[in-house]
Order: C-alpha cells, then structure tokens, then sequence
C-alpha cells in the first residue's frame, strides 16, 4: 500500500545506472508505479526483467533530445494520466582536460548530458503537473558543484549550471505548487567509481541507499516547504 507522503506516479531518468536502480526500488517498495528511462532499452530490460507491465513502463529515451523526452512524456501521461515526481538522475562525468586545453567537444557533452537535458526533461513534465497545481522535480547535482577543481571545468561548470536551473525553476513553479530541489552527493559509492578509484575508501563515499531515501523525502509532503534547496550528502 502506498504511504500517504509517497507520490504514486513516478519518473526515474537514468534509470538503469547505479543510484537509478536503488532509487526505483525505493519507489517499487512504497507502492508507486514508476516510469523508468534510460538511453538504452536492452539496458533497462536486463536491469528490471519482468517489471515493463501494464503497471509500470520502461522507456528508451536519449534525454538530451528534447524531442525524445516529449515522446516519453507522451506514452507515460497516457499510461499513468498525471506524474507525482520526476527524479532526474541521468547526467555524464569527464575529467582530465585543463581549462585553457578545453575543446568545445567536451564543453557541450557535459552541457547535454547535466544541463540541457534538466530543460528537457521539465519541458516534457512539468506542464501537466501546473495543470494539476501539484507535484515536485528533483535533480541529481554534485557537491563539487559549488567551487572549480583542477581538470573537471566542463562538468563542475554543468553541474554548477543545473543548479542554478534547479533554484530558478524552483521559483517559477512554488506558486502553483511544484517543489523542485537537488541532492548534491560528494562521490557516490557505486560499482563504476570503485573501480575508477581503486585506491580510494568507499566508506567516505555516499551509499546509493541513502541518497535514494533522501531522494524519497524531497518527494514526499515532509518537503512541502523545501524550494530550490541542494541536499549535501557526504560521509
């Protein structure tokens, strides 16, 4: 049974990854129905075997194509008439070029992937949810958001970007009722960054779980006055 603070409608972008995966199933063991997207539907299929049912949806979808995340929208407001919450996890992670080497290439990649792709996800959702003067959007940003480091210009400045879309968005939408926030995670502790940081401790590193359970608050009505906030989480 669904709690009466868990939104029944949800949609996962980056569903297939990582925090994707535990985020869903945080959502799966409330009750929701959840529509899950990720770029690659044979992906998304090997993740969750058996859960693209009449209940919940699973969706390919290229989320820096604005046209794409429509489509998406489209087949999910058919199937589940409104969405609740969006959690829009899909983003990407480069480093390595200096900030006077920085070819446009890259620039644009972490724009996409973290920045844009918030633009597109909201254009696709967040019309029905002023419809209905209710519902919240949350994004997955990164605490090293908030200052420059050596050699990750491009995707600090994307992730710094996408919070700014967060606030301003956040502002916008408060009067009819839409909460919009982030969770900034410092490294989250996933099976990718153990093995791109082999020397690190991942007991200074996030759990997955926790960042779904804090996701979950800023989805539920405990958050109903929380707007344009950026959860830290470390260890």
């Amino acid at each position: 049974m669904i709690e009466a603070n868990t939104p029944q409608n949800v949609v996962l972008t980056g569903a297939a990854g990582a925090l994707g995966r535990m985020v869903a199933q945080y959502f799966l063991d409330a009750g929701a129905r959840v529509a899950l997207l990720d770029h690659s539907a044979e992906h998304l299929r090997s993740t969750y075997p058996g859960l693209d049912n009449s209940r919940h949806l699973l969706i390919a979808a290229d989320v820096t194509s604005a046209s794409a995340v429509a489509g998406a929208a489209k087949q999910v407001l058919a199937a589940f008439t409104h969405v609740d919450t969006v959690v829009h996890i899909a983003g990407g992670f480069a480093m390595g070029e200096e900030t006077h080497a920085l070819t446009r290439a890259a620039w644009d990649r972490m724009m996409d992937l973290n920045a844009w792709s918030f633009v597109a996800v909201a254009q696709a959702f967040v019309p029905s949810m002023i419809e209905r003067k209710a519902g919240s959007v949350i994004a997955v940003t990164a605490k090293t958001a908030g200052r420059g480091l050596a050699g990750m210009s491009a995707y600090i400045a994307a992730k710094s970007a996408l919070q700014r879309l967060v606030e301003s968005m956040a502002a916008e939408l408060a009067p009819h009722r839409i909460n919009v926030n982030s969770v900034a995670p410092s490294v989250l502790d996933t099976p990718a960054n153990r093995q791109a940081m082999p020397d690190a401790n991942p007991d200074e590193w996030v759990s997955t779980a926790v960042a779904a359970k804090t996701i979950g608050f800023l989805a539920s009505s405990a958050a109903a006055a929380i707007h344009g906030q950026h959860l830290t989480l470390d260890a």
